[in-house]
């Protein structure tokens, strides 16, 4: 494939196909043009024409694919495989949003099909605050690795930005916090830790009908212990979450998606000095993504979450969720 640019159709017109759509236009035109967007909604559509009218709209998902190099997939989780294969069989290139997918052995299938020409929206792999603490943990701050931890809170689920999506992030068959949220930080964790094994899990479910308020894991990344929690109505915080590597040096750790602090010998935390807002690191490491999604387009080597990264992370998610 030439390095001429690549077009970029999206599916999905939801909180995140907008997000993904709007970086997608402020990518210079020489490397990525958007060939459309749909979705099965009327009024999403009618919502995304109104606020941005120049982009094209798709009658169907086999016309987006077609006018596509790329397909970035941002409908809900169990809608993900059908329109990745779809993309796959027309030979276009696939950038599906997380999960990857809520049945594992369906999911598992597909990434034997698919290969290396799809990868998975996990941010993380393109986040100033993740750079910063891989520049800590080579220059030894941490030492040896000895454990990680991972603990989410929110006021309420969904999240107050995400209430519209209710309907299926509140429900057990495709939402939650732990696909939606907690899947970032497995990602994380794998990524600079490794592989997962020994997994033992428990979630609670108080409210009938409707997604999990608490889990609590715990599980092996390469040979570290991994620790995890996660609660709704524990915090006064829309969002808070904190990942933290121990080692016998020293500590890091990520708060807040875009944090990155480091424990200094009298035990206080001292943030990045050029840490920056979440709203400040996000159309930084989506900039980031895009150029992965070029590369991974083209065919060449990219820095994106792979297939089976993202699926070991839904792996894990789906076996927290059953409680097992």
């Amino acid at each position: 494939m030439t390095d001429s640019p690549i077009s970029l159709g999206l599916i999905g017109a939801g909180i995140m196909g907008e997000r993904m759509l709007r970086a997608a236009l402020d990518q210079p035109a020489t490397a990525l043009r958007v060939s459309g967007i749909w979705d099965p909604s009327a009024e999403a559509m009618a919502r995304i024409g109104a606020v941005l009218p120049s982009v094209a709209q798709q009658p169907d998902a086999a016309a987006l694919i077609a006018a596509s190099d790329c397909v970035y997939i941002a409908s809900p989780p169990s809608s993900h495989l059908g329109h990745a294969r779809a993309a796959l069989g027309a030979g276009k290139a696939v950038f599906c949003e997380k999960p990857l997918a809520v049945d594992v052995e369906d999911a598992r299938a597909f990434v034997t099909e698919a290969g290396d020409r799809g990868a998975v929206n996990f941010p993380f792999a393109s986040s100033p605050a993740v750079a910063r603490l891989r520049e800590w943990i080579d220059s030894g701050a941490v030492g040896t690795p000895q454990r990680v931890s991972i603990e989410v809170a929110f006021a309420n689920w969904p999240r107050s930005w995400q209430v519209d999506a209710a309907g299926w992030l509140d429900r057990t068959a495709q939402g939650g916090f732990t696909r939606e949220v907690v899947s970032h930080f497995l990602f994380l964790t794998r990524r600079i830790a490794g592989p997962f094994s020994g997994l033992a899990a428990k979630a609670a479910y108080p409210e009938a009908g409707k997604s999990e308020r608490r889990i609590e894991a715990t599980l092996n990344a390469g040979a570290l212990p991994v620790s995890l929690s996660g609660s709704v109505g524990t915090t006064t915080k829309d969002d808070h979450n904190v990942w933290t590597l121990e080692g016998d040096k020293g500590a890091i750790r990520l708060c807040d998606w875009s944090r990155a602090e480091r424990r200094l010998a009298d035990e206080s935390w001292q943030p990045d000095p050029e840490a920056l807002s979440q709203n400040e690191a996000r159309p930084l490491a989506l900039r980031r993504q895009l150029e992965g999604v070029a590369k991974l387009t083209r065919g060449e080597p990219h820095h994106l979450a792979t297939l089976r990264e993202a699926f070991d992370v839904q792996d894990v998610v789906e076996t927290i969720l059953k409680g097992a």
